[in-house]
């Protein structure tokens, strides 16, 4: 089997998709705690549902400020770092524990 040429690839596209899910992410975490805001209000405020909600609407402040850092690396124009150990167990611990107080609202 020959290998054909070897084409380049548009280093755009991959930042961009990449931007783009940062900015879906949020947006689902977003989603996330306003939703968590209205059930909290919506049942008559309870002592918990304020701490839960306080703290759903924490996590997912972080979570923006990570995913803000990351969208600002991506479009800085030249070819973006890559995302840090430390940056990515930020982002999943935040989305994960929005989803738990999420979840424990509803619930």
């Amino acid at each position: 089997m020959t290998a054909g040429p070897v084409r380049d690839r548009d280093p755009g596209l991959q930042p961009e998709r990449t931007r783009l899910a940062w900015r879906r992410t949020t947006l689902s975490g977003t989603i996330a705690a306003v939703l968590a805001v209205k059930t909290t209000l919506h049942g008559g405020a309870t002592a918990i549902g304020i701490l839960a909600c306080a703290l759903c609407c924490g996590l997912w402040l972080a979570f923006l400020l990570l995913a803000h850092h990351r969208i600002r690396a991506l479009t800085a124009g030249t070819a973006p770092a890559p995302l840090t150990p430390r940056l990515a167990a930020g982002a999943a611990l935040c989305a994960v524990a929005t989803a738990v107080c999420a979840a424990m609202l509803v619930v």
